[in-house]
């Protein structure tokens, strides 16, 4: 794997974009191959898009799109050999599919997101030295002929040690409607805010605010030193009631967030909810607009934490991307504690804002290409380098992981894409970007023989794949193996890489295919 170090954007290799292909995105592992980085530049135009193929032999593809698969499985034919979207680093989609099979129901599969089942798994790619991020690109042959994955990977800086960063300033806004009154909702929220408030430094701040049928300010913006008696009672003094107005809730949330905002610090909201809206404002995009200004002028970024069985997935998902954050499920005291005790006060600092990606396929090598997942994320060609055009959020100690089924042409050999990642710094709003590339020697010969954490990441979007599917027997991915086979193959990476978190995953498609 080669790696080299970052230059400016140099207009002279806009000439490079037809030849040069989009990868990119989640929280991948590492690989066979590899990518080099440099500072490039590729304008980019869109174009149309055509249902995938399946590869000669599978048998498992027959055109048309599928419930819940949105744009996911559109390819790119020629002469757009260009794929764009915002960065995402959402996880809750495979929280909520383990916690729903492990109830023993199969998941909707508008609910299932392949790039948060991607992302949701530990990575080692490199990380940079200051606020930047590494560009990893490699991949793997897969059991269809000439069809591979290519893996995008991004990451930034360590997480600095806690008492290096600066200090946060964190809205709490707690749902306490009568659903969150259910086991493993408002207890689980209750119990994990108050490990958090003894884990916090003095120099923190925190503010509760609630809602059920109406947003009640209950703590305003409060430090820790000193305070964290009145915080705990606070806390411990929550109790479910009545309906669900997410919308009043967000908007207080904002109003207390801007009253206590204290410059120097990192400003932020986290959402704990069920997001089960049945009160006033029910769509995500009018609950945004009423706190855009807010949200704009003092970027104050967004943290939403799902709970409980039933759940408005799609409401909190959209809530997230559009408030320049993004959202975890948790599901037990474990998976609560690591996300308040742990996830949250690491990355409270922001390292990229409106970051994006842009893969460029090279049309000698590459026949067809498309993105797993991010149906959601997707950005026009011309706008990577449109800074008022929305992207994502990224904060120190992430990673991203972007997946692409690639077919390659017949015998080709050479360069096989650039990837492209675009941020602006979270102070200064100065653009800057880093690219990585992969040539076709670069890919693994196998999938399931390449190093483990990029195996780990097809499994994870097989599976994904495979949930979405009808039926939920075949993916529609090349090369898929059925579930059966697919537990198989995850039990046996889970040996290799004595990692539970890959245990887990094995499990959880043991589930699945017996539930099927």
């Amino acid at each position: 794997m080669k790696r080299h170090g970052t230059r400016r954007p140099a207009g002279v290799l806009l000439a490079l974009t037809a030849a040069c292909g989009l990868l990119l995105t989640g929280c991948s592992g590492d690989g066979d191959s590899g990518a080099s980085r440099s500072d490039a530049s590729y304008d980019g135009g869109s174009g149309g898009t055509a249902p995938l193929p399946a590869p000669d032999g599978t048998g498992r593809y027959e055109g048309g799109e599928r419930e819940g698969e949105q744009g996911s499985r559109d390819v790119a034919p020629e002469p757009d050999h260009l794929s764009t979207f915002a960065l995402d680093v959402d996880t809750a989609s495979y929280g909520y599919a383990r916690r729903t099979l492990d109830e023993g129901r199969l998941p909707d599969p508008s609910t299932v997101r392949p790039e948060e089942f991607v992302n949701s798994f530990r990575q080692d790619y490199p990380r940079p030295d200051g606020d930047s991020f590494t560009v990893t690109v490699d991949g793997a042959r897969s059991d269809a002929e000439d069809w591979s994955l290519v893996r995008v990977g991004l990451a930034t800086r360590t997480a600095e040690a806690d008492g290096e960063r600066a200090p946060a300033a964190l809205t709490f806004v707690i749902d306490i409607s009568g659903s969150m009154g259910e086991p493993g909702r408002l207890d689980l929220a209750q119990e994990a805010l108050g490990t958090m408030t003894d884990r916090l430094r003095d120099d923190d701040s925190v503010a509760l605010v609630t809602f059920s049928d109406e947003a009640e300010t209950v703590l305003p913006m409060t430090r820790l030193g000193g305070n964290r008696g009145e915080i705990h009672d606070a806390i411990d003094g929550l109790e479910p009631t009545d309906s669900t107005n997410l919308g009043a809730g967000v908007e207080t949330g904002y109003e207390t967030a801007v009253e206590g905002l204290r410059g120097g610090a990192t400003n932020r909201v986290v959402l704990v909810s069920d997001a089960l809206a049945n009160t006033g404002e029910t769509e995500a995009d009018a609950i945004l607009e009423r706190i855009a200004e807010s949200r704009r002028e003092h970027g104050i970024t967004l943290f939403g934490v799902g709970v409980g069985s039933d759940y408005g997935d799609a409401l909190m998902e959209r809530l997230a991307d559009r408030g320049d954050g993004h959202t975890v499920y948790v599901s037990d005291e474990a998976d609560a504690r690591e996300v308040f005790c742990e996830e949250l006060p690491r990355n409270i600092e922001l390292t990229a804002r409106d970051a994006k990606a842009q893969v460029a396929f090279d049309p000698e090598t590459v026949a067809e290409f498309r993105l797993v997942g991010y149906d959601n994320r997707r950005v026009a060609d011309e706008d990577f380098r449109n800074d008022r055009v929305d992207g994502g959020e990224v904060g120190p100690g992430h990673t991203v992981t972007a997946l692409y089924a690639v077919r390659t042409r017949p015998g080709a050999q050479g360069h096989l894409a650039t990837a492209t990642v675009r941020w602006l710094d979270p102070d200064s709003r100065t653009p800057h970007e880093e690219t990585g590339d992969l040539e076709t020697d670069g890919l693994a010969e196998s999938v399931w023989r390449a190093r483990p954490r990029l195996a780990v990441t097809a499994t994870a979007a097989y599976f994904a794949d495979a949930l979405r599917s009808p039926g939920h027997r075949d993916s529609a991915l090349p090369g898929a193996p059925g579930l059966g086979e697919l537990s198989e193959r995850a039990g046996t990476l889970a040996a290799r890489t004595e990692d539970a978190e890959v245990r887990e995953l094995a499990e959880a498609i043991r589930t699945a295919d017996r539930l099927d």
